[in-house]
């Protein structure tokens, strides 16, 4: 594949920023091969030779870049200026990132000043850790390191274990986090300075979390000699004073042109702030040279194509702010990242004795001294078998013992990507949430697939495929499911049919309480997967679903967690009939030809139990076939697996809840101890705190950077402090509820359907404003309007209320402000809607309600108020229905036709005018010709004076309160 480059330098120019490969040692900038990003976000190469301009004093030495942040018209350069060498896969290093480098797109002043400031944070970060300024070997696009090279120059530091002060739980020191202490000694003060939440160091050091955004991580010697796994960190970075924001409130202005939204203007430096934290958390992992987004088995070393295009979109976490460098055709300088875990291990066996295939894990030897053995010895071998003059050399003595690699890649999908209780269950593509495949790799250290096999076992997990939802103000969540029968099936096989398409057989593995709160979900799943056999199968072809219900905390009671033995049993069978994958002489000789899939409520506790153990299993199996003994249950020397898995379950807990992993002290030590328990209810605390104030900003940050959203979602959070569902495309809900309704409460078959529209109202008719609003539908027909209320959750009409045309009096429409919170709720053009008038028959039911079937005929009272009485009152002077507009599109970018209105007030008009003309056209053809036409009057439904007035003190103090918490 073509070459990325290894190592660019960044500097402002007068007309943008320039990108060229970074020369070797002690040779001089050139601008050959450079490219050119300019100060409106547009790629391109450099055309005009500038290696006679002076770029030193304000360069900056990346990695890598990550992609282009456009907000409104403001441009940020996302580049890699801080890394961590995690593996070596065929002896390609793959790196994790520790931190980013945010560079405004505004001015050359802006940039420079950005670019400065991010060169002396990263000096500064290189001293803490006791680094030299320069690394000793230059990676240019020219130069590759070896394997060698790569280990001396960025091995990770040397571990330590330690016994945390509060818990009492042994981890790594860098692991370890200080949630239990702040929450129980400190009592320091959550809510407005949540990012105190999360640091490494709890509160001691304020002044060094104020400005700055990158991890400072301290590596301490671990007393078993083992790597610190770098994957295992704090939700967030701990600040550094010393680095500013890329742009000061102060200097937004100077970033952006045109017309822009000033609720997204005022949120640009959280955006900046969140970004920079985001990509900096040591989640996010890159190889210039392997695709990690692949299994082993389906790399392609000697393909051309570039790496964009060989990485698989499903893990492609930075396609959409890469696009602008794709469709310029600078592939060669970005790098795709992906977002989940890679660790590796190193291990080795030593017999006991040449009678027996028995065998020890030799606990002396660290990863960096067996791999640079292996290495060496490999290239040894290779020196003599091209040497004709070293015939005479002695072979090497015999070994008695064995040197392993063990790899572990998981890799997070970006669809129905984000986090805990806004993410939950299936969307309607298929997709479910927390969807991670985790690949375990066993290897030679030299990769050599000559002489030793390479083994690959792979895994997935995901939420239930089902529609369902849990509210994250509660620490038991009821489950609130949603969607009919069909509905759900239909998602339920689509993620199952593009599951076996992928991993061939397929066996479900549903780890849910079959009592108590989750019993409802889990009972859906199983009936789902019995309705699925029973039609078609997962494939269409009748390819079943296996599927076993494991109800884990049942079994395992009273912390029994090695009951979950009793479920391996059930799992041997299918795990070895699909087996995994060889590779032999680098050819596959054997395909892994199914998968465990495997769930809890969350896809992390329990299932990263379930998944060490069947991951246990197929390693002493794989092992076992090349005559190898390994007990990694209960042998001590073997506890560097349980801590590898261990890291893999707190890296996706913390990109998915915020905090590691609960039940880890079990996966780590295969021991349930009390201590373990008391830190589990601190994680629990700091989930329950993340879920209910910084996911919901989070969120909606995801689904920008993935391109599910347009910028407008930062408005629409400032205004509810809320995340929509953007993976459900909402235009579709909407449309299939106007179908439906339709079909429903319209009786007479010569009465067409002209037009139905979704639409915001009170929950009262007869009121312009109550606490609450909901989505209704609104049908038009030749003869009469239709006004239907939904149960969302069934996807049933609930009561509708049919309006003849010849009953319509008046319509007006204008101005509709509920609330004077946020700045987007009192914005006069998009808070619009309209007032129907209208005259009810005499002695007639107004509302027909629906409590088993429309069809039965179930009528009851006007819903109009909780006022029976008043009810009579308002047929006899008339009543009237209020309707406010949604947002014509959602947040979701899309290509509309261009008869779709683009804003609320063209919907508003559209609405209006079309149930004005057909009444009119009705009481033409009519009999009373001469009936008075409907006409469509400009009047404010509830203005802004009128709404401020209407706002109440505790309202507004609850919302300022809210705010402050979350800003």
């Amino acid at each position: 594949m073509p070459g990325l480059v290894r190592k660019l330098l960044i500097f402002a120019a007068v007309d943008g920023l320039i990108l060229q490969p970074a020369p070797p040692r002690n040779h001089p900038p050139a601008t050959q091969q450079a490219i050119k990003i300019d100060y409106k976000g547009n790629v391109g190469p450099l055309l005009k030779d500038r290696r006679q301009e002076d770029t030193a004093p304000a360069s900056l030495e990346v990695h890598g870049v990550i992609g282009l942040l456009q907000v409104a018209t403001s441009f940020f350069l996302i580049s890699i200026c801080g890394r961590e060498l995690v593996a070596q896969i065929r002896g390609k290093p793959v790196y994790r990132i520790t931190d980013v480098a945010l560079i405004p797109l505004a001015s050359q002043a802006d940039a420079d000043k950005a670019i400065v400031a991010a060169r002396d944070h990263v000096q500064r970060h290189k001293k803490a850790q006791g680094l030299a300024e320069e690394e000793t070997e230059s990676e240019s696009e020219e130069e590759t390191p070896s394997v060698t090279d790569s280990l001396l120059d960025e091995t990770p530091a040397p571990p330590t274990e330690v016994k945390d002060a509060v818990t009492g739980q042994l981890g790594p020191a860098d692991r370890r986090t200080s949630v239990a202490e702040d929450v129980m000694q400190r009592r320091g003060v959550y809510g407005r300075f949540a990012d105190k939440w999360f640091s490494k160091k709890g509160w001691k050091d304020d002044s060094r979390r104020t400005q700055g955004l990158s991890k400072d991580v301290e590596s301490v010697p671990r007393e078993d000699g083992g790597p610190v796994s770098p994957t295992k960190l704090d939700a967030l970075p701990v600040d550094d004073k010393d680095a500013p924001e890329s742009v000061s409130p102060e200097d937004i202005p100077k970033a952006l042109e045109g017309q822009t939204d000033n609720t997204t203007v005022a949120l640009l430096p959280k955006i900046l702030r969140t970004t920079k934290m985001y990509f900096a958390s040591g989640n996010f992992f890159y190889s210039y040279e392997y695709d990690i987004s692949h299994g082993i088995a389906q790399q392609q070393p000697h393909s051309s194509l570039p790496l964009f295009k060989q990485f698989d979109p499903l893990f492609f976490w930075n396609r959409h702010i890469v696009s602008r460098f794709i469709d310029a055709g600078q592939h060669n300088f970005f790098v795709p990242v992906l977002q989940g875990f890679v660790g590796q291990r190193p291990f080795s066996i030593k017999f006991v004795d040449t009678q027996t295939n028995s065998a020890v894990i030799d606990p002396a030897a660290t990863p960096n001294d067996i791999q640079l053995q292996a290495i060496q010895k490999d290239k040894a071998a290779d020196a003599e078998s091209d040497s004709d003059t070293n015939t005479d050399t002695p072979p090497p003595e015999p070994s008695n013992g064995k040197d392993f690699l063990l790899t572990l890649i998981s890799r997070r999908s970006v669809k129905r990507a984000g986090l805990r209780y806004l993410r939950r269950g299936v969307d309607d593509e298929g997709s479910t949430a927390n969807s991670v495949e985790t690949e375990q790799i066993l290897s030679s250290p030299t990769w050599n697939t000559s002489m030793d096999t390479i083994f690959s076992f792979t895994q997935f997990r995901g939420s239930i495929p089902l529609f369902f939802s849990q509210s994250p103000y509660s620490l038991k969540p009821q489950v609130s499911t949603w969607g009919s029968t069909d509905t759900n099936a239909a998602a339920f096989k689509r993620h199952f049919s593009h599951l076996t398409s992928r991993y061939g057989s397929i066996f479900g593995v549903s780890l849910v309480d079959k009592h108590g709160t989750e019993a409802k979900i889990g009972e859906l799943y199983d009936r789902h997967a019995k309705i699925l056999n029973e039609n078609e199968g997962m494939d269409g072809k009748g390819k079943k679903l296996d599927f076993e219900w494991f109800d884990f905390h049942y079994v395992c009671r009273g912390m029994h967690f090695e009951n979950v033995s009793q479920l391996m049993d059930t799992l041997d069978p299918f795990m070895k009939s699909t087996g995994w994958t060889e590779i032999s002489i680098d050819q596959v000789t054997q395909k892994q030809s199914g998968v465990l899939r495997t769930n809890c409520m969350d896809c992390l506790d329990r299932t990263n139990v379930v998944q060490s153990a069947c991951a246990r299993t197929a390693l002493e199996a794989q092992l076992s076939a090349g005559s190898y003994s390994i007990d990694l249950q209960h042998d001590p020397s073997t506890s560097w697996f349980n801590t590898l898995w261990a890291d893999n379950g707190d890296a996706i807990s913390r990109q998915y809840a915020g905090t590691a992993a609960l039940k880890g002290d079990f996966t780590r030590t295969r021991k349930r101890q009390i201590t373990g328990a008391l830190t589990d209810f601190g994680l629990t605390l700091t989930r329950y705190y993340n879920n209910i104030v910084n996911d919901y900003f989070a969120q909606a940050l995801i689904d920008y950077l993935l391109g599910r959203a347009t910028d407008t979602i930062f408005a629409e959070f400032e205004a509810d402090m809320k995340s929509s569902d953007y993976f459900i495309d909402l235009r579709k809900v909407r449309q299939a509820a106007i179908e439906r309704s339709a079909s429903i409460v319209i009786e007479d078959k010569e009465e067409d359907l002209v037009a139905g529209w979704t639409l915001s109202v009170p929950t009262s008719v007869n009121h312009l404003k109550t606490a609450t609003f909901e989505e209704a539908v609104l049908l038009l027909t030749e003869k009469s309007l239709y006004f239907c209320r939904l149960d969302w959750g069934t996807e049933k009409v609930r009561e509708f209320e049919r309006i003849q045309l010849e009953n319509i009096e008046g319509i007006f429409s204008g101005v509709y402000i509920t609330s004077t919170l946020a700045q987007r709720h009192m914005d006069e053009d998009k808070n619009v809607g309209f007032v129907l008038r209208y005259r009810a028959e005499p002695n007639s039911e107004l509302v027909r309600r629906n409590t088993r079937s429309l069809d039965a005929g179930n009528y009851s009272a006007p819903s109009d108020d909780k006022n029976p009485s008043k009810s009579q009152s308002a047929s006899d002077t008339g009543r009237f229905l209020a309707f406010k507009a949604l947002p014509p599109g959602t947040s979701v970018p899309s290509s509309d036709s261009p008869d779709t209105p683009d804003n609320e007030v063209q919907v508003v008009k559209s609405v209006c005018e079309e149930i004005a003309r057909v009444a009119n056209k009705s009481r033409a053809e009519g009999e009373n010709t001469q009936e008075k036409r409907v006409v469509v009057e400009a009047k404010d439904v509830i203005s802004l004076g009128d709404a401020k007035k209407s706002t109440g003190y505790l309202e507004q103090l609850g919302y300022s309160l809210k705010k402050m918490v979350w800003s």
